[in-house]
């Protein structure tokens, strides 16, 4: 298998030594086009996917510029120790489609995907192309930590079969938050919602401790409503802006012009992130036609990408009321080494928290703060491997100094990083972390099953619901 790819990395050296937004293009394009995507439209998603991360790596390199300074006298005026940059998650996505594993990987996942809807495993049919790099950021942390090939697919495959299992158990709360009917096709295999389980655990608790505190429970939307411009991408990179301006002891013009670049590169990255929505949808669209063709006419749910349920006001409120939470534990957060920027608007957090609880903003926004420990430290230890492949790649920041480091804040999948550091360290032999790895992969897998029974449950009630009003 290695030497496969060893084959693979000489013969499209010379392609990769472009730069990842060309490599994207021709990726992206010739794929579509293999899978009987119309050439015009083919071409057209790639040069979208280029420009896109030719607009992220431009707004990163304005955002890491202008804050590396005053990042540096915040520590010095503090000696608080926040030393990796949190670039968001398009800049993370680039580099993992930079990698030649990426397309092995997503082979892979098609293929497991095709043998469990052959199987009967499951009803879902991932058509989310381009989020095949957080599974593949997941292998890829695994072998940079020392796991080889074949142990690195190995981990994504559970964790890929459980991904799409999942998605067929969210469906009717889908359906439910959407008000939408039975045959409505529309689901998601994101990575985002492997937390659910954790987040499952959480709400339980919840139901046992706080019960009294959903009588307190808001309209978000009139929250969202009230906030308006207040609580926007703009208005939260201004405040970020303000904060580590005054932090670091810097002058009013300087805190101004980092208040205002902050505001506009947070803006910026929510507008650019749906580019790369559009650019993948004539690969998308090659995959569901082929899935049709030899799946004979059998009635599908489709894995979309998660932004489909982003009309849910409870998603942006809590997001907006977690951000300022986010920042004050990273602060204080023992072993954090991450200042969130990049990712500061938590959308690797809130649609996990919207479908568990659905809806419910206080518990959205309690188990939200209890929870997002788990995703600064996921980030604090990804960084070492993050910047390593960014430099492999070519992707690294042009504005950042030489030593520093990056990650993201609020990446997808935290417990499935954890375990790809375990299994990659457990991979070098060393017997207490095949130890580690063994009781995380068990207590995984059985956390999820706890889960599934859970969802099981609550599908049962929305079946017996729809029995008693259609009586």
């Amino acid at each position: 298998m290695n030497g496969i790819i060893d084959f693979a990395n000489t013969i499209f050296k010379p392609i990769i030594d472009l730069g990842a937004a060309p490599i994207m293009l021709i990726v992206l394009t010739l794929l579509a086009w293999a899978l009987g995507v119309k050439f015009t439209k083919a071409l057209e998603g790639g040069i979208k996917l280029a420009i896109a991360l030719t607009g992220i790596s431009a707004i990163i390199n304005i955002l890491t510029t202008a804050y590396q300074a005053p990042l540096d006298a915040f520590v010095k005026s503090t000696g608080i120790s926040l030393s990796i940059t949190d670039v968001g998650w398009a800049p993370l996505a680039t580099i993992t489609w930079g990698s030649p594993y990426t397309l092995f990987f997503l082979l892979i996942m098609v293929i497991l995907n095709l043998v469990m809807l052959s199987l009967k495993w499951t009803n879902t049919l991932d058509v989310d192309v381009f989020d095949i790099w957080h599974i593949s950021f997941t292998a890829l942390m695994a072998m940079y930590f020392g796991a080889n090939l074949l142990v690195a697919t190995v981990l994504i495959l559970i964790i890929g079969a459980l991904k799409i299992i999942n998605s067929d158990l969210m469906k009717p709360t889908f359906n439910d938050l959407l008000d939408a009917p039975d045959d409505n096709p529309m689901t998601t295999t994101h990575l985002n919602y492997m937390m659910n389980p954790i987040i499952m655990l959480f709400d339980k608790i919840f139901d046992k401790v706080f019960p009294w505190l959903d009588k307190y429970d808001f309209d978000s939307a009139e929250l969202n409503k009230r906030i308006g411009f207040w609580g926007s991408h703009f208005a939260i990179g201004c405040y970020l802006g303000v904060f580590i301006g005054l932090v670091a002891r810097q002058d009013p013009k300087e805190i101004l012009t980092l208040a205002f670049t902050g505001g506009v590169c947070l803006q910026l990255f929510s507008q650019i992130g749906s580019w790369f929505i559009e650019a993948v949808e004539p690969l998308s669209q090659g995959v569901t036609d082929l899935a049709n063709k030899h799946l004979h006419g059998r009635k599908l749910n489709i894995g979309l990408d998660w932004p489909f349920i982003a009309g849910r006001a409870e998603i942006w409120a809590a997001a907006n009321v977690l951000a300022p939470i986010m920042l004050l534990e990273a602060l204080v957060l023992p072993g954090n080494h991450i200042l969130p920027l990049g990712g500061i608007i938590a959308m690797g957090v809130t649609p996990a928290l919207l479908v568990v609880t659905r809806g419910k903003i206080i518990r959205m926004i309690v188990i939200g703060a209890i929870e997002m420990p788990i995703f600064l430290w996921a980030g604090t230890l990804s960084a070492p491997f993050v910047t390593n492949v960014a430099k492999t790649v070519g992707a690294f920041p042009s504005g950042l100094k030489a030593g520093t480091q990056i990650a993201e804040s609020t990446k997808e999948g935290p417990i499935e990083q954890y375990l790809a550091y375990l299994v990659g360290k457990a991979s070098t032999g060393e017997i207490t972390f095949m130890l580690y790895a063994l009781l995380a992969l068990v207590a995984y897998v059985l956390l999820f099953w706890w889960y599934s029974k859970q969802m099981k449950k609550r599908n049962a009630e929305y079946a017996a619901a729809k029995a008693a009003k259609e009586a």
